[in-house]
Parts: structure tokens; sequence; C-alpha cells
């Protein structure tokens, strides 16, 4: 597997998994399939891979122990861009924001700091999604809702697996 590296990613550099939602995984592979690609290969035949994930050190943010810190980390990127008279990464891509350049920096920053500190470095980030369109009229619950998890230690991946259904059979999407 290979880290993502985009600057618009939404928790920073690492490995991307959707937690328990295959079904969401493979409609994003079919998304990027569709795409046109400069940079990377385009996906040929979309595919879900299951993984055993050891969360280890893990940047929660469902846990609102670890808010703060990266509010902290936002306030240092401003502070460092003003201080080199540079524009703050902005978050784009319409409502749902899909490309993440402000989350991505502060996240990011968020790690350069830690190691500045000699702090532990976090193995994993986790973060929930609001994304897509309202299931219905003043809804506040949206048709592409996920949770994802990025890896960044390579190690807290301890194995793969092929999805199953609940009928115990592997799972088919087409």
């Amino acid at each position: 597997m290979v880290a993502s590296e985009n600057d618009y990613d939404w928790v920073g550099r690492g490995i991307y998994f959707w937690e328990y939602n295959a079904l969401r995984a493979y409609e994003f592979a079919c998304e990027v399939r569709e795409r046109s690609r400069i940079r990377t290969p385009k996906i040929k035949q979309p595919a879900v891979v299951g993984a055993i994930i050891d969360l280890g050190e893990c940047l929660n943010l469902l846990d609102s122990r670890f808010i703060d810190i990266v509010k902290k980390a936002h306030e240092d990127l401003t502070f460092a861009h003003e201080e080199a008279q540079e524009p703050i990464p902005s978050n784009s891509g319409g409502p749902d924001r899909l490309l993440r350049r402000l989350d991505y920096a502060v996240i990011q920053m968020l790690h350069t700091t830690r190691e500045h500190r000699n702090e532990p470095a976090f193995d994993t980030v986790r973060a929930a999604f609001i994304e897509g369109e309202p299931l219905y009229k003043g809804a506040g619950f949206y048709t592409k809702n996920h949770i994802q998890i990025c890896v960044r230690n390579l190690s807290c991946v301890k194995g793969y697996f092929r999805p199953i259904g609940e009928d115990g059979r592997p799972l088919s999407f087409t």
C-alpha cells in the first residue's frame, strides 16, 4: 500500500481506510476511477480490501480530548503564515469541501510541532466526515457520511482480509 501525500487529503499524509464501510470505500474507488488522473495511475478495476488496524497512538477527532490540540495547531499555522507573509491554505471543492488544504496543513502542523517537542508521534488519525446530500428535507444525516482512519505508521496494519457480508460470503460489488 502506498501512502497518500496530496496536500488536500482530509487528515494528512497516510493510508486511508473507511471504518466499517466497505460499500462507501467501493463507491469512492468508482468515483476516483471516473476522475482524470495526472500524477497517479488510473484505477482500472475498483476493489475493496479490509484491514485489521491497531490504532496505536491515535489522534481521534471523535474524542473531545484531542479537539484543543487541533485548534492550537491551527493557531500555530496561522501565526507561521502571518510571520512568513504567506496566505493560509483554504478548503474548497463545493459544499463537501472535498479539497481540504487547510485541514491538511493544520494536521501536518500538529505532527510537525509534536516532533519538534519530542512528543510521541500519532500513528493514526480518526475522523468523521459529513458528506453528500441530505437524506431528506431538513436532515442532519447525509448520503456519504463516513469515518476515516488515516494510518501514518504502517506497523499499525496487522493484516488484510476480503470483506464479507452479513451472509458470511465475500462482498461483491457490481
